[in-house]
């Protein structure tokens, strides 16, 4: 039992790591120092299903290493 939830955080840290990638459009260090002056805009459409996708998943990872940690330890 502990193998598969280990194999579903696995799968899930990769999920988030992806997911977080395809978010980071122009907000690194090159967004830093760009002459874009973008200010509070919201979020739409697909940025706006990425954006609660990412806040699901990483939801899953910490109950999914809780219940690791809690059961399992």
């Amino acid at each position: 039992m502990q193998t598969y939830l280990n194999i579903v955080q696995i799968i899930l840290s990769v999920v988030l790591i992806l997911i977080v990638l395809l978010q980071a459009k122009g907000s690194g260090f090159s967004g830093a120092f760009s002459a874009d002056s973008s200010g509070y805009r919201s979020r739409r459409g697909i940025e706006r299903t990425l954006f609660n996708f990412t806040i699901a998943i990483a939801v899953a990872f910490v109950l999914m290493s809780i219940v690791s940690v809690k059961f399992f330890s």
